[in-house]
């Protein structure tokens, strides 16, 4: 519907009471004008039960407009037809001709103004044949009354179109605005898996070595292995903890503007994460032939291989060979983890971490493929375009 359609239908009860008050008020007006003004002779019953009429259709002019005026004309013309004062119904007629203009269409306006005006002049021609000047000054104020209804109208429809427009910018802040809390939220969550699901892996892992040394020859126990895999455990708590603490700080200082955040890990933090890999006991074989790439890229480089050797060394079995690949080609980076393990079973229960990796990926504007290798294992490749400036990009 126009934003301007509910100026068209107003009829409710409290419109009703008003315009019911209003033409009360104009019937009790025009009958002191009827008696008092000198136009047109005074009326009798007919002339009265005619003019006070003539103001019942001003009720139901918020409803239907047009019905109310053809009401009144239906009323108002015998009046004027039969000479009674010609004053008293002016109000009444000007104020429908006002509501028609006001409501309607400029083409519906045009259309009744000029069939007022022609029932007019007829009138005027068979009452008072001499008086053209009479005509012209009733015409010029229907006009004007017709005019001023179609400025109220327009100016209307601009008010009416400048709230909508308000209402659909409120409406798309909003929307951006919960759109840019999702973003956040999806960003938290990734961020959060990557973390602790690396984290807890290598905790497991570590956890694992531990107790299995604890418990093959307890008589000839390895204290040296034993304290090294603790020694581990603690340095990932630790590695954790911080990482953890960075992102729950980043949490707290949300809605703090210009707030500086901790620079986000990149390639330069690709050797940590093989070192981590390795002490879990997978065979890392690293290939990287690229040393910088654009800060988002980075990150999401490093995200997708963190979850990659969580996933190698969590699925892959006992010392998985992982091989971790990454160099530039055609303005993008090319990326693979590989793995010779048995890969993921099919009966554990699905987790995030490759629709994580995807999500990176997309991040970015590119696209990240992982399943089954053909000849055994798993595989995680994904392409991260570069954009048009990568600095320090290189081979090495």
């Amino acid at each position: 519907m126009r934003p301007w359609g509910r100026l068209r239908t107003g009829g409710g009860p409290a419109r009703l009471r008003h315009d019911a008050l209003l033409a009360l008020s104009l019937a009790l007006a025009d009958s002191v004008l009827a008696l008092t003004v000198a136009d047109g002779r005074r009326p009798d019953a007919v002339g009265w039960t005619l003019l006070f009429a003539g103001h019942l259709p001003i009720v139901w002019r918020g409803r239907s407009p047009m019905l109310a005026l053809c009401l009144m004309v239906s009323l108002i013309a015998p009046y004027h037809a039969l000479d009674y004062n010609h004053t008293a119904p002016i109000a009444p007629t000007m104020l429908i001709l006002y509501t028609v203009a006001a409501t309607g269409t400029a083409r519906r306006t045009l259309i009744t103004g000029s069939v007022v005006i022609v029932v007019t002049l007829t009138l005027n021609a068979l009452t008072n044949p001499d008086g053209m000047v009479e005509f012209l000054r009733i015409s010029g104020w229907i006009v004007a009354v017709l005019l001023f209804g179609g400025y109220v109208r327009v100016h209307r429809q601009y008010i009416a179109s400048v709230l909508e427009r308000a209402e659909r910018a409120e409406r798309t802040r909003e929307e951006e605005a919960r759109r840019r809390v999702a973003e956040e939220r999806l960003r938290i969550a990734r961020d959060l898996h990557d973390l602790l699901a690396h984290s807890i892996t290598l905790i497991g892992v570590q956890t694992s070595v531990a107790a299995h040394v604890l418990t093959t020859d307890p008589e000839r126990l390895d204290r040296e292995t034993v304290a090294r895999a603790l020694d581990d455990i603690a340095e990932t708590c630790r590695t954790a903890r911080g990482e953890l603490r960075t992102t729950l700080e980043v949490l707290r200082d949300q809605g703090a503007l210009g707030e500086a955040r901790e620079p986000l890990p990149g390639l330069d933090g690709l050797p940590d994460l093989v070192e981590a890999a390795r002490l879990a006991g997978a065979r890392v074989e690293p290939s990287v032939r690229i040393r910088q790439a654009p800060p988002a890229v980075g990150a999401a480089a490093y995200r997708i291989v963190q979850e990659a050797l969580t996933n190698a060394v969590r699925h892959a079995g006992p010392e998985p060979g992982i091989r971790v690949e990454m160099h530039e080609r055609d303005g993008a980076l090319h990326l693979s983890v590989t793995d010779d393990g048995t890969g993921p079973t099919s009966g554990g229960t699905p987790g995030f971490g490759l629709v994580g990796m995807r999500e990176r990926a997309r991040s970015v504007g590119g696209t990240l493929d992982a399943g089954p290798r053909a000849g055994g294992g798993f595989g995680v490749t994904a392409v991260l375009p570069l954009g048009s400036v990568m600095p320090g990009g290189g081979t090495g």
